[in-house]
Parts: C-alpha cells; structure tokens; sequence
C-alpha cells in the first residue's frame, strides 16, 4: 500500500449544493472506504475531510493511471480514507 502524497491528483468537484439529509450516526467520524476487493496491489489516499458539501473526489493515479471518483455530502459520515487496487498492466 502507497499512503498520500506526490502520487495523486485530487480534485473535488463541487454540486453547488449542501446535503438534504443527515449523517449516518453509525460514521460521524467519516467512512473508511476499501474498494480494493482485496488486491494484492492497492493504494490508501487520505482525503480532505469533511468536504464543504455534495460533491465528488476524483482521484487520479499519476503512476498506473487508474482514475477513481468518490462522492461527498458535506456531512460527518463522508469518506475520509480509501483503499483502491493498482491499474492492472496490460503487457
């Protein structure tokens, strides 16, 4: 697993608009998410947290390539951390 730093580009892409529901109480510390589905390879990106409001993380790898994107609410249980695999290599 690679943690956060020069590997990535985050953007957050922001709706324009605030949550119209509240928190799920079982994450008022935000959600850990794990999308990896247990590759051998995988990367562990912290995210800005909370977010400002709904929106989307797009998360770009600048070593496989791999882009990945992760919606926010701007509420307490939004992803703080995720676990994706490695863009597999095609030869």
């Amino acid at each position: 697993m690679t943690p956060n730093g020069d590997k990535f580009i985050v953007r957050w892409v922001d709706s324009g608009r605030e949550s119209m529901c509240g928190a799920n109480p079982n994450f008022l510390e935000g959600r850990d998410l794990d999308v990896s589905q247990g590759a051998e390879r995988a990367c562990v990106l912290e995210l800005p947290y909370p977010a400002r409001r709904v929106g989307t993380y797009v998360i770009e790898c600048r070593t496989c390539g791999l882009a990945v994107g992760f919606t926010t609410a701007g509420r307490p249980d939004d992803p703080r951390r995720v676990k994706f695999a490695c863009k597999p290599r095609l030869h």
